[in-house]
């Protein structure tokens, strides 16, 4: 009996992946459960996992190859019986207690479940399921409460994201006039065709304007430095910048609903909800994981899951979940040392709010000029649903919020 591995459904608009690479070898042995492939799409990179122990038997679509949702990958032959040594009979005595005998047919288990059940032989029917099926967690939490009157379990670590390989260059020597030239091509990565896709569709669809204000941080900077260490004390995390942002623009969002909304068609859909994008750069460029309900979320859970998918995104493991959506973005090329830009907005939102490094400069405060940390932001709006007055008006908004803390507590 053969099974197939194919591409799984993707995510909300993506419809294509790029093989990026194998584990396994024709005539490996694979394991239920086991990653055989590995996906690269524009947002993370997917891993196909073996449903049962076998055999890969055969690849149809190579490395580098440009598969759809539903083709299929390869096939693994489950029909490999891998022979074990028989072992001389145990005496049963009275006291020796006898493991249950295993049966896997009964409740619906995932094959990864199975797997960690017989390695601990223990009867899969025995374990609560907290899903329709039971999983692995299931099986070690049913683990962990038989061993907890003995001793911990070693707990059992999630394998480490495969990350993608770099594409290999392809070296041409070229002629002019001088003589040969070398050159060198390299395939863009799924990520990055799709960054030149969106960016396109964005500059081709939308009216996009850009205004831009300027932000005295004075206030952020003395609250920081009076916070800091009984906030990282408490919650385990720096207090940054991005919270304060974060909460400004809700601020301002619930002031100018258009900058929280989006066209279909000739309709506007104006969400009643904030999701705020956060821009994070990674190696292939860049990636905008989504604060979920970030108006009902503390300055120390902003903090922490903003941190949380910084690792994520350097390491590959960003869920695709964590990647749909998203209200409103914020981007901060001031910590690659921007002054001032002019983002682009990430469709089909209207609205995106660039950050830059903040600089110490010269400014007239009360008659008297004054050294101030002030830092340059942008807001890139879609002309066709924004007017002018209300983008400057947001921006303004943003501006007052973060040059008056108490304030950003309050809106925010």
């Amino acid at each position: 009996m053969s099974f197939n591995l194919v591409v799984p459904d993707l995510a909300e608009s993506v419809v294509e992946a790029t093989v990026s690479s194998w584990t396994k070898k024709v005539g490996d042995k694979v394991s239920a459960g086991e990653v055989v492939v590995v996906l690269e799409t524009d947002k993370v990179s997917l891993e196909v996992t073996a449903d049962a122990d076998g055999v890969l038997e055969s690849i149809l679509a190579p490395e580098g190859a440009d598969v759809a949702v539903g083709t299929v990958l390869g096939v693994v032959s489950s029909d490999v019986t891998i022979a074990t040594p028989q072992s001389a009979p145990v005496p049963v005595s009275a006291s020796t207690p006898v493991p249950p005998p295993m049966q896997t047919d009964g409740q619906k288990a995932t094959p990864v479940a199975k797997r960690v059940a017989t390695e601990h032989s223990i009867d899969i029917n025995q374990v609560p399921a907290t899903g329709a099926k039971v999983t692995k967690s299931d099986v070690q939490n049913f683990i962990s409460g038989q061993n907890a009157s003995v001793s911990a379990p070693k707990p059992v670590s999630a394998p480490a994201p495969i990350p993608a390989p770099k594409p290999q260059p392809t070296i041409t020597m070229t002629q002019n006039g001088t003589g040969y030239r070398k050159e060198e091509r390299v395939k863009m990565t799924r990520r990055r065709q799709t960054i030149a896709k969106r960016l396109i569709e964005a500059q081709s669809t939308a009216a996009m304007l850009t205004t831009f204000n300027e932000i005295d941080m004075s206030g952020v900077n003395a609250l920081r430095a009076k916070r800091k260490d009984s906030f990282k004390e408490k919650y385990g995390v720096s207090l940054g910048f991005n919270a304060f942002f974060v909460k400004a623009v809700i601020g301002a969002l619930k002031a100018f609903p258009q900058l929280n909304a989006e066209i279909q068609e000739n309709e506007i859909v104006y969400k009643h909800y904030y999701d705020i994008g956060i821009a994070i750069g990674v190696s292939d460029g860049l990636v905008v994981p989504v604060l979920r309900d970030a108006d009902r979320m503390s300055f120390a859970q902003i903090e922490n899951q903003v941190k949380d998918y910084a690792k994520q995104a350097q390491d590959g493991s960003l869920s695709l979940d964590s990647l749909m959506g998203g209200t409103f973005t914020i981007t901060n090329g001031g910590i690659f040392g921007s002054l001032m830009s002019t983002p682009i907005l990430n469709p089909p939102q209207v609205g995106i709010l660039g950050l830059h490094a903040i600089k110490d400069r010269p400014m007239v405060v009360n008659g008297e000029i004054v050294v101030r940390p002030m830092m340059y932001v942008a807001l890139t709006y879609d002309h066709r649903i924004v007017d002018g007055r209300e983008a400057v008006q947001f921006l303004v908004k943003v501006k007052d919020l973060i040059e008056d803390p108490e304030a950003l507590l309050i809106e925010g």
